[in-house]
């Protein structure tokens, strides 16, 4: 394992203990917050596609963040794993949800598969340069980069508890940083030109 890789396994193992510890009272005020926080700063307009994702364990629970936004008529999808890769399905109220590995759940395969203008990125650590680490498997960086080179760039916006910060996250050349990130504490706009 690089250097890298290393430092990166030891800030989630630290963030994520740190977040587990949250009281489960404490996770859902900080989640509706955190809702609260982007339905304020996020640019939606009727039609546009959003990305979010249902929680995994102790990760903040951003499913009142995602109606809000589809009450103002986003159109919400989330993502599956297909061959090692994200594909964002469309969510639509009521369908079912199939499992995808890693304590999630998504739309089956018969839903459609939507572009994402707007992501809600999921974190394990961030840093206030805009650096993430996610789950260690490349899945967000990878599909951001594929919409990037279609020529669909999404905006995104990281969303995490303000116990999952670190000093400094060790970036590699796949990592893609984050124009923002959104806790129950503040909205960091890193510059990261």
């Amino acid at each position: 394992m690089s250097d890298a890789k290393e430092a990166k396994a030891s800030l989630r193992q630290a963030a994520l203990a740190r977040r587990d510890a949250m009281p489960e009272d404490a996770r859902i005020e900080a989640s509706l917050t955190v809702a609260d926080r982007c339905a304020d700063l996020l640019p939606i307009t009727p039609g546009m596609v959003v990305s979010g994702f249902l929680p995994i364990r102790s990760e903040i629970d951003i499913r009142p963040l995602m109606m809000l936004l589809a009450d103002r008529g986003a159109r919400l999808c989330v993502p599956a794993i297909v061959d090692g890769r994200l594909q964002f399905r469309h969510l639509v109220r009521g369908a079912p949800l199939e499992p995808q590995g890693f304590g999630t759940y998504a739309p089956g395969a018969e839903a459609a598969v939507l572009d994402p203008e707007l992501m809600l990125v999921p974190l394990a650590v961030f840093d206030r340069q805009g650096g993430r680490i996610g789950y260690g498997r490349g899945y967000y960086d990878s599909a951001i980069a594929a919409l990037t080179d279609k020529g669909t760039p999404p905006i995104l916006a990281g969303v995490a508890f303000a116990v999952q910060e670190a000093e400094t996250v060790p970036m590699e050349p796949h990592d893609i940083r984050l124009p923002m990130i959104v806790t129950e504490r503040e909205t960091i706009r890193p510059d990261i030109g």
